[in-house]
């Protein structure tokens, strides 16, 4: 159990100015507590595990601000939707240093969390969320777009560049819980978004729990990320738009029961559909575990001319498959299948589409063609690129799961293709051998959903 390092017996600090080494105006804290923003952001600053943080609406790190987080700070968030939402917005060109420790991670939850079970593990859309723009390029029409979440109006919340490389910070050992609260309609916050991330930014060791929307949403970008779990959220588990093309390993995916959307959801340009670069992931070593329960759902979608990569990965538990767009033309998910940025190589399906590997892939499309061939090559695909179907013996219970995989996980595995991906022995996120990176920090492990 994560100690609560805010319970002060006898007595409370009162803090009637902090200054925290930036201008007076920077930041506003009320009682040493309460977070807010006038406009100038948090200031380069350094939250310490021995406060309390209270966020009370957006709280912005400015462009040339730097916000560090020491490990083992709690940081939480009053409740509400609309204009009154709370959200950590790292703005672009400003940095976030938030490395917490296997032993002392980094939390971010609701203002009202004991951390002790006060707060459900299902508990969603309590707060807002935390938002990292930086200046990476997207493929939407002037390359920059305003995220989505917060009012169109802020003008700290543009992202997008020409900088791949950019260093927006590092997020480890994070934990972000029971966020997702609505702005308007549609416009949901969630649990990380990552808008024009760079390559130079750090993201390992984060973990989504119970978001109202997604857990992950990559607009655009190319930063990559390690040990990312993302369970019980309300949409999907991981969404990519406008040109996303980082890498990806050790992923994990829970749907709880009777809620969430896709899997993973993977859409090309908004504006244009066609504009490039192209959104095309490269991922390993993701295990997607689904609900098993609701049609509408689907393990992953491809469109508005999305590609993807995933190797040596376990989906189970989905009713529905892989379905990827086809539109007259040639600027549609199909047409990234045929140009080989459509890819799954070595990967185990179990529970889906009842077992049948001639249906895990399917065309969704408007388009009045006859689309035999192509269903068949889709279909013939799945099998000669070394795709399996059979059990990985990962046991799903209504209370809990046991994502440490029993099965044959070890044979017929994909080349690790560059230095940055951890070259394995198994497929999955999780090392069957009984490692299990969760443990210690995260909720899930906490909570005792997971074994």
């Amino acid at each position: 159990m994560i100690s609560n390092k805010f319970k002060i017996a006898g007595t409370f600090i009162i803090i009637l100015l902090i200054s925290f080494s930036c201008r007076k105006s920077d930041i506003i804290v009320d009682n040493g507590t309460t977070i807010t923003d006038d406009g100038s952001g948090t200031g380069t600053v350094t939250w310490t595990a021995d406060k309390e943080y209270i966020l009370e609406g957006f709280v912005f790190v400015n462009p040339g601000q730097t916000l560090t987080i020491e490990p083992g700070t709690v940081i939480r968030a009053k409740t509400g939707q609309g204009e009154n939402a709370s959200a950590l917005i790292v703005a672009r060109g400003a940095t976030i240093i938030a490395e917490g420790t296997k032993e002392e991670p980094i939390i971010f939850t609701v203002e009202d969390d004991d951390l002790e079970g006060s707060v459900p593990v299902e508990a969603r859309g309590l707060w807002g969320g935390v938002i990292i723009l930086g200046n990476a390029q997207l493929n939407s029409e002037f390359n920059e777009s305003k995220i989505e979440g917060i009012p169109i109006s802020e003008t700290r919340g543009i992202y997008g560049g020409s900088v791949n490389n950019d260093n927006s910070g590092i997020l480890k050992y994070v934990s972000i819980r029971h966020g997702g609260t609505n702005i308007g309609e549609g416009n949901e916050i969630n649990g990380l978004t990552l808008g024009g991330v760079g390559s130079g930014t750090t993201i390992e060791y984060v973990e989504v729990i119970s978001n109202e929307d997604d857990g992950f949403e990559f607009f655009g970008g190319t930063v990559n990320c390690k040990y990312l779990a993302s369970a019980f959220c309300g949409d999907d588990a991981f969404d990519f738009d406008e040109g996303y093309r980082g890498k990806g390993q050790f992923w994990l995916a829970i749907q709880a029961p009777s809620l969430g959307d896709h899997l993973a959801e993977h859409d090309g340009g908004t504006d244009p559909v066609y504009g490039e670069p192209f959104c095309i992931p490269e991922i390993y070593n993701a295990t997607y575990i689904g609900n098993g329960q609701l049609n509408s759902t689907n393990l992953m979608t491809f469109a508005d001319n999305a590609g993807g990569k995933y190797y040596n990965s376990i989906f189970i538990n989905q009713i529905n498959g892989i379905k990827v767009e086809y539109v007259s033309g040639f600027n549609d998910s199909y047409h990234q299948f045929e140009n080989n940025n459509l890819i799954f190589e070595n990967n185990i399906f179990y529970d889906i589409e009842g077992n049948n590997n001639s249906s895990i892939f399917s065309i969704v499309t408007e388009s009045s063609d006859d689309l035999t061939d192509e269903l068949m090559a889709l279909q013939n695909y799945f099998v000669s690129a070394g795709n399996e179907v059979y059990d990985p013996e990962i046991e799903i219970t209504e209370t809990d799961f046991n994502i440490v995989p029993a099965g044959d996980v070890e044979s017929n595995l994909a080349a690790y293709p560059e230095e940055w991906f951890d070259d394995v022995v198994y497929k999955g996120a999780i090392d069957p051998s009984g490692y299990n990176w969760l443990d210690g920090w995260s909720l899930l492990s906490e909570s005792g959903k997971i074994r």
